[in-house]
């Protein structure tokens, strides 16, 4: 009976040995590292504009607040020529001041291509100006070469991004007509083969600048985290093309994209649907519902009831909670982490949505309105997985 019972512990200890390998290696996630993100992108141009960060009253660098607070990933969009549009005017050239300050302060890096000289979402995916007048073929092609000489010269820079989307919120798709996804009053598209023809175009500029001991990881993403039917129409559309891809990157934001359960069981289903690991690339929620700036906020009383948290610093802890922990009970360890978006998008003159127009964001940051940093910024470092 003694070795009857020697033997049935080593059973269990060698089998609870092999599954916990096994679900090591199942996803690419590290292991103790949830990704606790920032969208950033706007940092720039606030900072040229005068804005300052402070915590516990002194004035500190932006990025070595989040890192003393929990961060470990900072997230930036790339605009193609925006021209002075506004909403933190995110070329090439700010993108690498930021990720190359990002990289020497330890942070890994997001890179948000949106192939557009300006805002791109499920509502606008403009082909940028200089790309107008190509045809398909050569709107391929400039969407290799951009890509290739972006992951190249942000490598050059030692700012090299560990994960890449290619294309923002593309439920829609990309640089319509070619690449979008259903059709308006007649318009003729590209469908999902379009898409995916510009999707593989971006895909292969990322890998044909990467030497053989670099590897970036390649997202999608899309918004309406808590719509299982619309995230698995998209991704439907994409696998069948063919399209090779490590993570789903959903936007999440509670007051528009369904409940916490609705958010959860889309990412458990998709991430053993399509064998992907699974992260929540856009995420944020109010403070406060007063105003920073004279420029009409997103966040108001409606939305905070139909998320149901306060818009208090407590309510934006729980829903950062809720979020975090819905992320992180995703099976077999295919729930990554979490970006926050724009959390340091603190009101400043002249740092707006577009030139000349204000903030509509300034009271769903993790900073009040003078650039103090709030309790539920702390949260990221206190939450452990």
């Amino acid at each position: 009976m003694k070795n009857l019972w020697i033997s049935f512990i080593l059973f269990l200890f060698i089998g609870g040995t092999f599954l916990t390998m096994f679900s090591s290696s199942y996803s690419k996630k590290p292991q103790g590292n949830f990704i606790k993100g920032a969208d950033i992108s706007t940092l720039y141009e606030i900072e040229s504009h005068g804005g300052k960060y402070f915590q516990n009253g002194l004035e500190r660098d932006l990025l070595d607040i989040l890192q003393e607070n929990g961060f470990n990933w900072i997230r930036l969009r790339l605009w193609v020529d925006p021209d002075n549009y506004g909403g933190g005017n995110c070329d090439l050239s700010r993108t690498i001041a930021i990720a190359k300050r990002a990289k020497e302060h330890g942070f890994k890096f997001l890179l948000d291509f949106h192939y557009s000289d300006w805002w791109a979402d499920p509502g606008k995916q403009e082909i940028p100006q200089a790309w107008k007048n190509l045809s398909f073929d050569e709107l391929k092609e400039a969407v290799y070469e951009y890509t290739k000489n972006v992951i190249t010269t942000l490598k050059n820079e030692k700012a090299l991004p560990d994960m890449v989307q290619i294309g923002n919120e593309i439920r829609s798709g990309i640089l319509w007509p070619y690449g979008k996804t259903w059709a308006e009053a007649g318009e003729e598209v590209g469908g999902f083969e379009g898409l995916a023809e510009l999707l593989n175009a971006g895909i292969q500029g990322v890998r044909d600048s990467l030497s053989e001991d670099e590897e970036v990881l390649i997202m999608l993403h899309t918004d309406q985290g808590g719509d299982n039917g619309a995230t698995r129409w998209l991704f439907d559309g994409i696998v069948e093309q063919g399209v090779e891809f490590d993570i789903i990157g959903l936007s999440y934001y509670p007051y528009w994209h369904g409940t916490i359960d609705d958010l959860k069981y889309n990412m458990n289903d998709i991430s053993q649907r399509y064998n992907k690991d699974v992260v929540i690339a856009e995420f944020a929620y109010a403070w406060t519902l007063e105003n920073g700036d004279d420029h009409p906020n997103i966040f108001g009383e409606v939305q905070a009831k139909t998320a149901g948290f306060p818009a208090t610093i407590e309510g934006q802890k729980q829903a950062i909670g809720a979020v975090m922990e819905a992320v992180n009970q995703v099976p077999n360890s295919r729930g990554l982490g979490v970006f926050y978006w724009e959390p340091a998008w603190i009101p400043v003159k002249g740092v707006g949505w577009k030139t000349g127009e204000g903030n509509a964001w300034d009271n769903q940051t993790l900073f009040d309105f003078e650039g103090n940093a709030l309790e539920s910024l702390r949260y990221f470092g206190m939450w452990e997985e």
